[in-house]
């Protein structure tokens, strides 16, 4: 059975999973899903068409599923779905996503949002992602698997973070990613791959290597993106990290390309 707090305000529409603790003060709307296992401490916000996945934490004052903020936004009964096994800290704020945007907001699981951290409407968030203290996603971002977004950084909307990338804390990321990319600086620059994250994930280093070699031809001075890339493709047709880089980078984009200075 659940276990809810005297205090918590539940609406009696609302689905609680077995096992689900509601500490005190929580206040859960009528259209939200609880699964099995999910911890609310206290003080957390829950509302509009949320669905928070099996064994997911959230901390006090976190508000998560209340309407977007997008101006554009006029009561469409969109949705936040939150995956397994999440963490989601102190002050963590998350919206549903809107007419204009495929109607839905998508967390994965295992990931960690570190306090004050926030995730938009419409953004689509991968498994293992971590969003560091006040990093905040705008609207219809999309982030890979394993990216780390660090301490305030700021992710423009429509901007796509790809996979085991890395986020430097303080970084305005204006423009696309590309898979096991690091960027940095008030409008961020590539400054290279993520080695120390491939390291940890325990890449080969035949696969750290090739992957230095394509990152070299595509960020050369020679012949244009376009050839760089098509060049890529060939010499490592064979190759799934790299490929995957390169069909990042041919993936069509509302945003540009975030490139070394």
């Amino acid at each position: 059975m659940p276990e809810i707090h005297a205090t918590a305000i539940i609406d009696p529409k609302a689905t609680i999973g077995e096992n689900v603790e509601i500490g005190p003060y929580c206040v859960v709307g009528g259209a939200v899903e609880l699964h099995d296992g999910v911890r609310l401490f206290s003080h957390v916000v829950l509302d509009g068409r949320t669905v928070v996945g099996e064994e997911t934490q959230i901390f006090p004052f976190a508000s998560i599923g209340m309407r977007p903020q997008d101006l554009k936004y006029q009561g469409e009964e969109s949705a936040l779905i939150i995956g397994k096994k999440n963490i989601i800290r102190e002050y963590v704020t998350m919206n549903p996503g809107t007419q204009d945007g495929g109607m839905k907001t998508v967390v994965g699981d295992n990931c960690l949002f570190m306090a004050s951290s926030h995730v938009a409407h419409d953004c689509i968030v991968g498994d293992n992602v971590i969003l560091a203290n006040n990093a905040t996603l705008a609207g219809h971002v999309e982030v890979g698997d394993f990216a780390i977004i660090g301490g305030l950084a700021a992710v423009h909307q429509f901007a796509r973070i790809g996979r085991h990338a890395i986020i430097g804390g303080m970084s305005g990321v204006e423009n696309n990613v590309i898979p096991y990319g690091s960027v940095v600086g008030d409008r961020a620059r590539l400054a290279g791959l993520n080695i120390i994250g491939l390291k940890r994930r325990d890449f080969s280093k035949d696969d750290i290597a090739n992957l230095r070699t394509a990152y070299r031809m595509l960020f050369a001075e020679e012949g244009t993106l376009a050839e760089r890339v098509d060049d890529v493709a060939v010499m490592f047709e064979s190759n799934t990290a790299v490929m995957e880089i390169v069909s990042f980078m041919k993936a069509e984009s509302k945003r540009g390309l975030t490139q070394p200075r």
